[in-house]
């Protein structure tokens, strides 16, 4: 039996990256980005109004503009001088117009202005927007500002992305905001990794499929609809090869014939040291190397993997909370390294609502909590069987080797599911 960190090195040091492909826009959302985008232009591409106003010279403003900007720099243009002591205008003519996607045709001299809505090119001439609330129109062409201004409420060209620069790295993963970047800088079909093909066998001749009401002795067959659902969270379709009897020559036959469509098998059951349990021995006589076959961890004790040239196994304990926890902890991360994403999992440290306790402490735990607010609190759970427990609980609480006992308030370390 080794540790859970030992386990999680050797199942992430075997991994090896996928190919890569190039996909559409509008599909390449949980996709892990294949190739570093640069960008092909300015963000913005211009200075350009941040409000509904009037785009306005700083110096007519006099002391009606506190600056606090101290001395940024424009691509276009030195905004470096403060405020004005000379007495403002007490009325400002206006000369343009500027909507959106417009391109100024006039420049702001002294004693003049334009209105500008926001998204809006500033005309040459004019280095500050006042907000249309802080003025008084005095006729159609003609405005009065009425309240100090302390912002320029531009946003000036190249703040956000300077054409040339690096926007998304190689290995990033596709969120909405890495689709809109993507849109942004003209990428229509992103060069990503190929998602893993996944194979899933439950293993058992008590199960029975979901649609089946089970006989005495059986059960329905959870584990292999989990982890697809689990696999679905990250994009990945996964093929299921159904259920193996407890024969040796069944279990060979469906891990062959998932080995020829699939570089991963996820399988459960039949990794325990019951009469039963073939599933290290014809791993190893299909010629699989077995890297570990027990983990310290509860629950999930029983977990193998394995790997035979550009194939890898993971034999999952039979009970469903360990094989919902263990695809989490380590078969999740696994995943995203062979698509060349060094996924990170959120961990909090947050106090524990109540007391806990548990009798044997020789293994790392993980226990389903429910985060409320600030605090972690410990669900109603009766092992790893009860994976209802984590329809209630949305996160993974981990208590360490030795730990019998945490106080309500204690720091505890929690995962997010």
């Amino acid at each position: 039996m080794i540790s859970f960190e030992e386990a999680y090195r050797i199942v992430m040091s075997g991994s090896k990256t996928t190919v890569a492909e190039r996909v559409p826009l509008m599909t390449a959302l949980g996709r892990i980005l294949a190739e570093n985008i640069i960008a092909d232009l300015d963000m913005p591409p211009f200075d350009k109004a941040a409000v509904d106003g009037f785009a306005c010279r700083r110096a007519d403003l006099g002391l009606l503009f506190v600056s606090t900007e101290s001395g940024r720099l424009s691509q276009n243009r030195d905004l470096s001088h403060e405020t004005s002591t000379a007495e403002h205008c007490d009325r400002l003519k206006v000369v343009e117009t500027i909507p959106a996607g417009k391109v100024p045709v006039k420049t702001i001299g002294s004693g003049a202005c334009a209105r500008i809505m926001t998204g809006a090119m500033v005309p040459e001439g004019a280095d500050c927007v006042v907000m249309v609330e802080d003025t008084e129109e005095i006729r159609p062409d003609q405005i009065r500002i009425n309240k100090k201004q302390k912002s320029s409420n531009i946003c000036y060209q190249a703040e956000d992305i300077r054409k040339g620069s690096g926007i998304l790295m190689k290995g990033t993963l596709l969120d909405p905001a890495g689709i809109a970047s993507l849109a942004t800088v003209g990428v229509t079909t992103p060069l990503v990794s190929v998602q893993p093909s996944v194979g899933i066998i439950s293993t058992g001749d008590e199960l029975v499929e979901p649609d089946i009401v089970p006989g005495l002795s059986q059960i329905r067959n959870s584990n292999s609809w989990q982890l697809m659902a689990q696999l679905m969270t990250m994009g990945i379709k996964a093929e299921y090869h159904g259920i193996a009897g407890d024969t040796t020559a069944a279990l060979r036959e469906k891990i062959e014939n998932a080995c020829l469509k699939n570089r991963v098998i996820l399988l459960t059951g039949g990794v325990s040291m019951g009469n039963y349990d073939y599933v290290p021995e014809v791993m190893t006589a299909a010629g699989f190397e077995l890297k570990f076959r027990s983990v310290a961890v509860q629950p999930g004790k029983p977990t193998v993997f394995g790997c035979r040239d550009d194939r890898w196994f993971f034999g999952l304990p039979g009970n469903p909370v360990s094989s919902f926890v263990l695809f989490e902890m380590l078969v999740k991360p696994f995943l995203f390294r062979l698509m060349g994403h060094q996924w990170q999992p959120l961990e909090l440290i947050m106090p524990i609502s109540d007391d806990f306790s548990r009798r044997r402490a020789e293994r790392k735990s993980m226990i389903p909590v429910r985060i409320t607010g600030s605090s972690a609190s410990p669900v109603e759970y009766h092992g790893s069987a009860h994976i209802h427990a984590y329809t209630i609980a949305n996160g993974i609480m981990m208590v360490e080797p030795g730990v019998t006992f945490i106080k309500k308030g204690d720091p505890v370390y929690v995962r997010p599911v």
